[in-house]
């Protein structure tokens, strides 16, 4: 079967779809309306499920023939065992989490590796707004008053990898994405300013 069309999948989902080989189990936390899981299955032929807070996002998902049920991340993974899938995705929700160290512990329990993906406040455009008007900047990627529901909580690229260090998350790639959604070469100089969505695979330390 041939790729699926992208129209429509945001240039991170695009870039997580590439971390994802045929065949695979996956398992969308935070899945929203399903068009990742729907690229997947229809392109690279894998075994997917999500899960999805929002009753809106659940009816979308079934309405693409989506395997995905409504529940809320924080309580955990629980009726999933361990080893049950290749791959857990965390798009954008990361900063929604009141435990995020819980929840990628969970995800690395029930698969070999993680691929956790958010917007970067580090970048510089957040600096100079915060700087120049004295008010909580809109993070690229993520155009989101401080006040909406539901809400987010700030963090970097720096947070995130230092987060891993204290956690004892391995981080085994990163990419980034810069302005107008370019990929941008890891490990440069400055990324923490430069970078406006960083998407991670992360895995267990053995």
């Amino acid at each position: 079967m041939s790729e699926t069309n992208n129209v429509g999948l945001r240039p991170d989902l695009l870039a997580i779809a590439n971390f994802i080989q045929p065949g695979e189990k996956v398992l969308d936390l935070g899945c929203g309306d399903g068009v990742l899981l729907r690229h997947l299955i229809d392109g690279r032929q894998i075994t997917g499920r999500g899960i999805e807070l929002s009753e809106q996002g659940v009816l979308a998902c079934v309405r693409k023939g989506l395997s995905v049920r409504q529940g809320n991340l924080d309580e955990g993974l629980g009726d999933y065992p361990d080893d049950s899938f290749d791959t857990v995705i965390l798009s954008q929700t990361l900063p929604y989490l009141d435990d995020p160290a819980f929840i990628i512990c969970e995800m690395l329990r029930v698969s070999r590796r993680a691929i956790v993906s958010f917007a970067n406040w580090g970048h510089w455009r957040c600096r100079i707004g915060l700087l120049l008007t004295g008010r909580t900047p809109l993070a690229p990627g993520l155009p989101q008053p401080w006040y909406t529901a539901p809400r987010a909580r700030p963090l970097t690229v720096r947070d995130f990898i230092d987060f891993c260090k204290n956690e004892g998350i391995k981080i085994d790639q990163s990419i980034y994405l810069g302005e107008s959604n370019r990929t941008l070469r890891a490990a440069r100089l400055g990324e923490n300013m430069r970078v406006s969505i960083a998407i991670f695979e992360v895995g267990k330390l053995h």
